[in-house]
């Protein structure tokens, strides 16, 4: 398949995002005397919005949906003062995006970050390079696996579907993939291990980005 763009998921997959993540989480967590968790676990709690997040950290006993409320937009809050203080490049992204562009390959993002701090975070960190979407979580659209906000990616570079890599770290991502009729990789330096990629549907898993490019052919 010539494969003409590629989809990228951006927390555990572009940039290492866990610690600011984790950071903000647990200042929450402490700021109402709840326990706070490891960094380690924080890769099970991302990846599906930051209501999930919240719920996943929360006590079982304290999930009633006002005070899950109440977490959720003092996370966003305390997120906004942190996400870029300790989020970096994973080893490797910087050297695939060259290449990417250097081939011509179109590219695009897709979170279930909230849209406004997908878009900062992109701006911020990545902004040496084009990408034709950018994409976040949008109150009235599906978050991942929807495949919805993906088939509207591929619309607007008018790419079909079936001619997208898509390269993310979770079960969501795998699924979103599979869903749009894209072709997901597993990035085994992100978030979740190789057995969730592969049990979600990954037909492939990178140990590295720049084993993607395996995936378009030569270079012309």
């Amino acid at each position: 398949m010539p494969y003409k763009a590629v989809l990228f998921d951006l927390d555990g997959t572009l940039l290492d995002t866990l610690e600011d993540l984790a950071d903000s989480t647990n200042a929450v967590l402490a700021r109402h005397g709840l326990p706070v968790h490891a960094m380690s676990a924080y890769k099970y709690f991302v990846g599906d919005g930051v209501e999930s997040l919240c719920r996943r950290t929360l006590p079982a006993d304290r999930l009633d949906a006002a005070f899950v409320a109440q977490c959720v937009a003092a996370v966003r809050e305390e997120y906004g003062r942190r996400w870029h203080a300790k989020t970096h490049f994973y080893a490797g992204v910087p050297e695939l995006l060259d290449a990417l562009v250097a081939r011509g390959v179109k590219m695009a993002v897709l979170s279930n970050k909230p849209d406004d701090l997908t878009k900062l975070t992109v701006q911020h960190f990545l902004p040496r390079w084009r990408f034709d979407a950018v994409c976040g979580a949008r109150p009235g659209r599906g978050r991942k696996p929807d495949p919805a906000a993906a088939v509207e990616i591929a619309a607007q570079l008018a790419v079909p579907p079936a001619e997208f890599l898509y390269l993310g770290d979770t079960d969501t991502d795998m699924q979103t993939a599979l869903a749009a009729g894209m072709y997901p990789l597993g990035a085994l330096w992100g978030f979740r291990p190789a057995e969730e990629l592969i049990a979600s549907g990954a037909k492939a898993l990178l140990a590295g980005p720049l084993d993607l490019l395996k995936y378009l052919g030569p270079q012309a």
